[in-house]
């Protein structure tokens, strides 16, 4: 099946290309989204922007596929759902979790002139880059794409309840889905608490684990690929433990 893959914040359609190997070798038909404003030159792409080329790519896709998210951009994927229910066989949602309505997308850490830049590596310390190497870190670091405020900063509108009838997968990286599970029963998580089918599933890894762990999460993904448009369930390996999700 058609499988959309949409990275997070600083990060273009390039950061998957291991992934997409794999899902290919797995049968499966990935489709990397480069984002406006994060690949595509413009540093002053909007939320409504972005949103419309994860559309873009669903409405393109044969038949109904898998929206994958991470980190900020499962909000994305998240939109996606609440915008075509009847068209998104399920979201996947990486090292992170959906906005509420009404919440900003991304606004996380400094602007300057216009646009997020990517804050270096003290915000990420622990859990979330353990197993990047310094190599790894600097290749990030020196490819790290500034995020237009106009997306970061942009309030998250849902507007319909079919999304809740989207299956999800939770894949926990730098968080155990033992940890997800109490957030999302405390409330932290508003939106998963509704979702009538809802998996987790555990990935040793940190919080990017398409670049330190792409085939185990590639086989994830297609493990949670729905066959034929239906519900395709996804049993969790043990947990390990987390750092928590921010």
């Amino acid at each position: 099946m058609d499988i959309l893959l949409v990275a997070g914040l600083w990060l273009d359609g390039s950061v998957w290309d291991d992934v997409v190997s794999e899902l290919e070798t797995l049968g499966h038909r990935p489709v990397p989204i480069t984002l406006p404003g994060q690949g595509d030159g413009s540093a002053s792409a909007t939320l409504d922007e972005q949103v419309a080329a994860v559309l873009a790519a669903v409405d393109s896709a044969s038949g109904n596929p898998m929206v994958v998210g991470h980190s900020a951009a499962c909000a994305l994927a998240w939109l996606a759902a609440d915008a075509r229910p009847e068209r998104v066989a399920k979201v996947a949602l990486v090292g992170g979790f959906p906005c509420a309505d009404g919440q900003p997308y991304a606004d996380f850490f400094e602007v300057k002139d216009g646009v997020m830049p990517f804050p270096g590596w003290g915000p990420f310390e622990g859990p979330d880059s353990a197993d990047l190497d310094e190599r790894a870190r600097r290749d990030f670091a020196s490819a790290a794409i500034p995020v237009p405020e106009g997306v970061t900063k942009s309030v998250v509108r849902l507007t319909d309840e079919r999304r809740f009838d989207v299956p999800v997968l939770v894949v926990c990286p730098e968080f155990s889905p033992a940890q997800a599970r109490e957030w999302i029963a405390a409330g932290d998580v508003a939106e998963l608490a509704d979702v009538r089918h809802l998996d987790l599933v555990d990935i040793d890894s940190g919080h990017w684990p398409m670049i330190t762990k792409p085939v185990e999460l590639a086989r994830i993904l297609a493990a949670a690929a729905p066959e034929r448009g239906g519900h395709a369930a996804v049993a969790a390996s043990p947990s390990s433990p987390g750092s928590g999700a921010r």
